[in-house]
């Protein structure tokens, strides 16, 4: 378990990740006084899009907390983002003048797994925008997938999104039958043809991807035949995940992100049974890191 520093002031926890960026402000009792919820925050995806969206969910979080009169530059801040596993990208993020008093940068499975079993061992599965499996098992790390969109993160929101433009491509040019998800995704995007439809996700980034994933499983809960086969194909990629993270025999394994409530029942059983409910979102692990990271310093400093 991870050690707690000083709790005797405020922190903030940040979870940035494809669509979306969470903030908390914590106080020393553990007990979560705002949150804030702002734009995309994997700075793979935009490095100035994300330190923005950092900022103003912090800003939205104190605000919700009645706190709006506390600086930024008065706050330890725990940090974890999508895409700073790449060595690259965490060197950038850590040269950013933040505006906070000190940042506890790390990527944003450690983090979750920090907040899903109050520990750094354990073993979490994201569904997101993204996907991926990380376990951490006595400082042992283990990443699988991750690899990004739309070269990887199968079994992900973007993913199935993806999937569903695809085949609705294949049917309205007759090489497969139409299934349900036609006049749906025709209808979203405003379209009637194919032209209409390439032209309305032209460039298009995971993110919107992402919020097309619903109407695949919509599709599949009606009995859609295709949206079945896409359903399959991504639930199964998640089991493997689950399974090769299981042979590491990790205490506690959960699945996090926002796909979660509609993938989980498509899972096969025996991974599902083994799935323990999170105990506390990615910004409390967040939190967290932040402490456990100024205790050591704290130490260092004392020892020094």
């Amino acid at each position: 378990m991870f050690t707690s520093g000083d709790k005797k002031e405020l922190f903030l926890g940040i979870d940035g990740g494809g669509s979306k960026c969470k903030a908390i402000v914590m106080n020393e009792n553990d007990e979560i006084l705002g949150t804030g919820i702002s734009g995309p925050g994997n700075p793979l995806l935009g490095f100035e899009q994300a330190t923005n969206s950092i900022t103003e969910a912090a800003k939205l979080a104190l605000k919700d907390a009645g706190l709006e009169n506390v600086a930024l530059n008065t706050l330890n801040t725990g940090v974890g983002l999508a895409g700073v596993n790449l060595p690259a990208l965490f060197e950038k993020m850590q040269a950013w003048p933040h505006p906070f008093k000190q940042m506890f940068l790390a990527h944003d499975l450690l983090i979750a797994c920090l907040g899903a079993h109050h520990s750094s061992n354990g073993a979490v599965v994201i569904t997101g925008t993204g996907s991926c499996g990380f376990s951490c098992i006595d400082e042992q790390e283990l990443l699988i997938g991750g690899h990004g969109f739309p070269q990887g993160d199968k079994g992900s929101g973007a993913w199935f999104g993806l999937q569903a433009t695809k085949q609705v491509l294949l049917s309205l040019d007759g090489l497969i039958a139409p299934s349900l998800m036609n006049d749906v995704l025709l209808a979203k995007l405003y379209c009637t043809d194919t032209m209409g439809l390439v032209a309305a996700i032209a460039d298009k980034k995971a993110t919107f991807y992402a919020q097309l994933a619903n109407l695949v499983f919509d599709a599949a809960e009606q009995g859609d035949v295709i949206a079945l086969a896409i359903i399959d194909e991504g639930a199964e990629y998640i089991n493997s995940l689950a399974r090769t993270l299981l042979i590491k025999n990790p205490p506690r394994i959960s699945m996090l992100g926002g796909l979660t409530p509609r993938l989980k029942p498509w899972l096969e059983q025996a991974i599902q049974t083994q799935l323990a409910e999170p105990l506390s979102s990615p910004e409390v692990g967040a939190v967290f890191f932040a402490r456990h990271k100024l205790s050591q310093q704290n130490k260092q400093q004392k020892m020094a």
